[in-house]
């Protein structure tokens, strides 16, 4: 993998990208979710890239792409993204997003229409906003100072608890989290954004209608906010499955890699 840069006028964005060459085959975007990094889908690349063309980035703000101003929003994210997959001659990725990388992905389908050949979500709701709550909505736009109360030391716990079933995934979150170990208000300021700019995505009542082959995974054990709620009702209202994983938390790809690997394989196998 090699480790590239993008600058944006807020910051510098880096990702990583292979040189593998198959223009016959998809390109598989990986998107991971907020204060995360690339790190998250070490699993998936290390399956994936002697397969496909792969790339993987840190998200505005997070880890390496650091410095970078918190003055943006989803769809700033999204153009970003599709100025990196331009740079790299990527015409028609397949966009693979846990959690707020779900998210990214749902909005970059809806600006980018007939670009991705395929998204797939990993513990990440849809973002239309029959689903959300006025007073949930609220709650995102103003959850910064709630993670501020917290020692540093309890956050890490519950959050790396929280997050994963297995000691890999516990472990990779642990160390997620210290990138910001010297600067924790950055990583509540990560947060605050994170949600900030997610509850002004649904406010925006976009009809975010996916147009491409989508595939939903989520952990049976998601403990984080109402995810399993949200895709339940997911589940409900379009008559489409969501692919429970056993035995995962909100992390399914670290939780259980080999049936996440399986399944997009599946996916892709059936976009040819």
């Amino acid at each position: 993998m090699i480790e590239k840069t993008y600058t944006t006028p807020c910051g510098a964005i880096r990702y990583w990208t292979n040189q593998y060459h198959e223009p016959s085959k998809p390109s598989l975007i990986f998107l991971p979710g907020l204060t995360a990094d690339h790190r998250l889908f070490d699993k998936q690349i290390a399956y994936f890239k002697n397969k496909y063309r792969v790339l993987v980035w840190d998200a505005p703000g997070h880890a390496a792409s650091y410095p970078f101003e918190l003055d943006f929003d989803l769809f700033d994210k999204a153009t970003w993204l599709d100025e990196i997959l331009t740079k790299e001659s990527i015409e028609h990725p397949v966009l693979i997003g846990q959690s707020m990388g779900g998210y990214l992905g749902q909005v970059y389908t809806e600006m980018f229409a007939e670009k991705p050949k395929g998204l797939i979500t990993i513990d990440s709701p849809p973002l239309q906003r029959k689903y959300y709550t006025a007073i949930e909505l609220w709650l995102l736009k103003r959850i910064e100072p709630v993670f501020r109360l917290y020692s540093w030391k309890t956050l890490v716990k519950a959050v790396t608890e929280g997050v994963s079933t297995t000691a890999y995934g516990k472990k990779l979150m642990f160390d997620m989290m210290m990138t910001y170990d010297d600067n924790r208000r950055r990583f509540s300021r990560l947060i605050g954004h994170g949600f900030k700019i997610l509850a002004k995505a649904i406010e925006k009542n976009c009809a975010y209608e996916i147009k491409c082959p989508v595939m939903v995974l989520c952990g049976k054990e998601d403990r984080i906010g109402s995810c399993i709620r949200y895709l339940k009702a997911y589940e409900k209202h379009t008559g489409k499955p969501v692919h429970w994983i056993e035995n995962a938390g909100h992390n399914a790809n670290t939780d259980r890699p080999e049936t996440v690997n399986g399944l997009i394989d599946e996916f892709l196998k059936n976009l040819s």
